[in-house]
């Protein structure tokens, strides 16, 4: 059976249709081509014919252009439409006419990166020039790193070690920063929140010592699709940023199928197990020998649904090596090893975690499965765009979970074939981050007393730090004074300065992660179950004073969710829109947190199977907050009791700590909603949703500006769920939130809609 076939006996199987939301068919396109420029080096075309490459496609011919005028540039295409070479031409090009020219590639993972080193290490072998390409990261051995430094005219690297490893050593980098021409930043809509708001001040670092060494690199970013590409890449880098997106590569007929398995118990909201709906489907393209991609959120999840389909595999008396895992923990030949086997077609299916999403080459498969939303509408399309050669017919199926967030996208289609809703957010002024990478950067280099590194608080950041020791300002110049070494201190993947060390007593004491500050009540309180790689962890023992949480891998078919009672005083407010009889507000908050308790969910179906005390002392962080001012009478006005109010409220927090993250293209973490049925500061009902992280990282701000795309998405959720009276997948179960707060979370959303759009 084809895959053609098999999709015309998926269209006859009225048990399969009835679960589907959604079915589209997105035609084949063909390829709009340009001819090479004329300043391409001949070489270059000679070596790019070689690999059957006669002609551009528009894009990258488009690309090459805007970087030769000498303009920044973000390019948007989808999956395998050959941005690679979009970079590529034009840096080899201009390493042919300068062999001292240097290019710098920042890739987010370690494994995209060696990818990537390889695909341009085979068409730099086909030149007559020796193009030393090399990349540079934890795994690259003590005596390569010298030949790097020297000798190196591409790098390729991760943003952690351009941190650690490179600025701080910018001096034996002499060769790179003084002939630096280009950075190239790939998959550039992962650096959003903390992690892109620490990259952009970590570039700020690099353009401060390549302006020292007399150089002014290009930057070059490439981008899934997301609602604001040129906006985020304009951020990161701090300059204007010229925006392709246009795709001018072919693409065969792809069919999207948005499956949400059946309810199995109405009350609670609870569906049939994703993982043996994605069991069942493999099956049948195991029997039909069509290759397939399973992508699965967690690394448990991935070795269970391997378990299935080695099973599956077994009964269809196929090798067992034909189906294989792919997940972090994997050595790397083993992980090489499968790539291959997948672009051989040796390997039938693989199931892997988000690892194989981004740009890694496996060739082009005929299915692509998503076992639950992968969190993003843009790792969606990466993901559903690993199905697809060019001129083939292709499926993609994304299988919902019971859970919120899997639920609002499995039931909004439009949010999958419009344009993207989501916005990549950073604030590279966040004052703790800041002032992290200031003294990363006094360390590089001093500081003149008249440099602006941040617009905002360059100069005062500056004098805090000579007030508390950690300069000395001699002159017009601030140094570098203390004995600390500040990059080691600093992690891009967290706001707060101070952590908590996550140690694994099951293998020798070794410390397995970190978590932030403010976050390690809730994630490593004692008997906390800790997720780390997807992985089990028992939390032992939190040793608040030392700053260590002490944990046991377990394998339970539960998690914990902590139970947190917030306290949140408003420091300033920073703007106000009256709208009607609401008001929508944006300021600084203090949040006092205490963790009380912690419920215990049974993993899958979201069952709650038992609870606990903690006892913890209580944490303050500032944050930025957007704020919904409802008025004094605000029971009345929706006619329900007084009584009534909280439960209302708490049920519209808990969907907007579901949604907005689909607008604001953050994990769910990354905010908190708190409502308070009469808020000491201004004596009214308000939901407050702010920022989890110190200083707020823009997200709330976000929510400010346009508050109506994710209170209208709470609505449809709300109002669409089959509940009757709240479940885990719109409001929260009825027993903690009571049976009247899903309708009356309604009539709030519907009330304050209507004063935004009315005023």
């Amino acid at each position: 059976m084809t895959l053609e076939q098999l999709i015309q006996y998926l269209k006859s199987q009225p048990d399969f249709l009835s679960n589907v939301t959604h079915w589209q068919v997105v035609p084949e396109q063909a390829a709009e081509y340009a001819d090479f420029p004329d300043s391409v080096d001949s070489r270059l075309k000679k070596a790019l014919e070689t690999k059957g490459i006669r002609r551009l496609y528009s894009h990258q011919a488009e690309a090459y252009r805007q970087v030769r005028s000498g303009n920044h540039v973000v390019l948007v295409t989808p999956t395998a439409s050959g941005k690679t070479l979009g970079y590529n031409l034009p840096v080899l090009n201009r390493i042919l006419e300068d062999p001292e020219s240097r290019a710098l590639y920042l890739f987010p993972t370690k494994a995209l990166a060696q990818d990537q080193y390889h695909e341009l290490h085979d068409l730099t072998g086909k030149l007559d020039v020796d193009i030393k390409t090399y990349t540079f990261d934890g795994d690259t051995p003590v005596s390569a790193r010298q030949a790097i430094r020297r000798a190196g005219h591409i790098v390729m690297t991760n943003p952690d070690m351009l941190h650690q490893g490179i600025l701080p050593h910018h001096t034996i980098w002499l060769k790179l920063f003084e002939n630096l021409r280009y950075v190239v930043i790939d998959e550039v809509h992962t650096y959003r929140g903390v992690f892109g708001s620490h990259l952009a001040n970590v570039l700020r670092r690099l353009k401060r010592i390549a302006r020292f060494y007399g150089s002014d690199p290009q930057f070059i970013c490439c981008s899934a699709t997301i609602a604001n590409p040129k906006e985020l890449a304009e951020k990161i880098v701090e300059a204007p940023v010229e925006l392709i997106d246009r795709n001018g590569a072919p693409r065969g007929r792809k069919h999207y199928i948005l499956y949400n398995p059946p309810v199995v118990n109405r009350e609670l909201g609870i569906r049939r197990s994703v993982l043996s709906e994605v069991n069942r489907l493999a099956r049948l393209f195991l029997e039909t020998g069509v290759q397939s991609i399973v992508f699965a959120r967690s690394r448990v999840r991935v070795e269970v649904l391997l378990r299935y389909l080695k099973e599956q595999a077994r009964s269809l008396h196929l090798p067992q090596n034909r189906i294989r895992g792919y997940r972090g923990g994997y050595l790397p030949l083993e992980r090489r090893e499968i790539e291959q086997g997948l672009r051989s077609g040796e390997v039938l299916s693989v199931v892997s975690t988000n690892a194989l999403e981004l740009g890694i080459d496996i060739g082009q498969l005929d299915v692509a499965v998503m076992a639950g939303y992968p969190g993003s509408i843009a790792s969606a399309w990466q993901q559903a765009g690993r199905a697809g050669r060019r001129s083939t017919t292709s499926l993609a199926i994304m299988v919902a979970s019971s859970s919120p967030l899997d639920q609002y996208i499995i039931n909004h289609p439009e949010y999958f074939f419009e344009k993207s809703p989501e916005h990549g957010i950073v604030d590279p002024d966040n004052l703790l981050i800041l002032m992290s990478h200031l003294k990363c950067a006094a360390f590089e280099i001093p500081f003149r007393e008249d440099e602006v590194f941040s617009p905002v608080a360059t100069r005062e950041v500056l004098d805090y730090l000579a007030d508390k020791s950690v300069l000395r300002k001699s002159g017009d110049k601030y140094h570098w004074m203390s004995e600390i070494y500040p990059a080691e201190e600093v992690s891009l993947r967290s706001a707060s300065p101070d952590n908590v060390v996550i140690i694994d007593t099951t293998r020798d004491d070794s410390v397995i992660g970190e978590t932030d500050l403010f976050s390690a009540p809730m994630l490593v309180h004692q008997e906390a179950i800790y997720m780390h790689g997807s992985l089990q962890y028992h939390v032992d023992k939190l040793d608040w004073e030392r700053k260590k949480a002490y944990v046991r891998q377990v394998d339970l078919d539960y998690y914990t969710d902590a139970i947190t009672k917030t306290d949140i005083k408003v420091l300033s407010v920073d703007e106000e829109k009256p709208r009607g009889q609401v008001g929508l507000v944006f300021g600084e908050i203090n949040v006092n947190m205490v963790t009380t308790g912690y419920k215990k969910i049974k993993l899958f179906t979201h069952e709650n199977v038992g609870s606990g005390r903690v006892f913890l002392p209580e944490i303050e962080m500032a944050t930025s907050a957007f704020w919904i001012d409802l008025p004094a009478d605000c029971a009345g006005l929706l006619g329900i009791a007084a009584s009534e109010l909280s439960s209302a409220l708490q049920a519209v927090a808990n969907l907007l700590r579901n949604i907005a993250p689909v607008y604001l293209m953050c994990d769910p973490s990354d905010i908190r909603a708190v409502p308070m049925v009469r808020s000491p500061f201004s004596q009214l009902p308000v939901v407050y949703l702010y920022d989890n992280f110190p200083g707020g990282v823009g997200l709330s701000f976000k929510m400010f500006n346009d508050p109506r795309p994710t209170l209208e998405g709470c609505l449809r959720l709300v109002s669409g769920c089959a509940c009757e009276a709240g479940c885990p997948s719109c409001t929260g179960p009825a027993l903690e939130i009571g049976e009247t707060a899903k309708r009356y979370a309604q009539k709030l959303l519907t009330f304050v809609l209507q004063q935004i759009e009315n005023s």
